[in-house]
């Protein structure tokens, strides 16, 4: 698999259309998974994928097979989703002086969700809580590269994290008593 995937990854750094529309099949599911947790809807999320893999496309000849290519797709996409939010939403540090929510994860009620509501869920939160939530929470960033991603403070991105798993437990709270009321 992962000879075939360089071989692939070679032809379309020679701009191969058959192996760039291979390399667009093989990873386009798993990316769109990623663009529906930032978009705020399907169409949102099917743009983000659409440039995410022109810019691939564009500079894939920068692959230089020292790390793993799906790790390095990811970083684009997520990259991609960034600037789209950059663009269209302003960062106001409204939160930044709110003080910190304890959030205690509901193992059990989490894992009776559909993972199609879950991310229904999160696409519901304001785009501010929803791209800080998924690089803290999701993509593994902390708050100081948070910070310096969004051009925020880390006080911002932590209440915004803070606000967003408070959203979500209230969230996902409701969905699963409704779901046990209506079984």
């Amino acid at each position: 698999m992962v000879d075939h995937l360089n071989k692939l990854v070679r032809a379309c750094q020679e701009n191969k259309p058959e192996a760039q529309r291979e390399l667009y099949d093989m990873f386009k599911s798993k990316m769109f998974g990623i663009c529906l947790r930032y978009a705020g809807n399907h169409d949102d999320a099917q743009d983000i994928l659409q440039e995410g893999f022109l810019k691939v496309f564009e500079k894939i000849h920068q692959f230089g097979f020292k790390g793993a290519f799906e790790g390095w797709l990811r970083r684009i996409i997520v990259n991609t989703a960034l600037e789209k939010y950059r663009l269209h939403y302003r960062q106001v540090p409204i939160h930044e002086n709110m003080p910190e929510i304890e959030y205690e994860q509901e193992d059990d009620i989490v894992a009776n969700i559909d993972m199609n509501e879950l991310v229904k869920i999160i696409q519901d939160l304001s785009p501010r809580y929803r791209v800080v939530f998924n690089l803290y929470a999701l993509e593994g960033y902390s708050h100081k590269e948070i910070s310096e991603m969004l051009q925020i403070t880390e006080g911002t991105s932590k209440s915004n994290l803070s606000r967003a798993r408070t959203i979500l437990q209230e969230k996902v709270s409701k969905y699963y008593f409704k779901s046990v009321r209506t079984s």
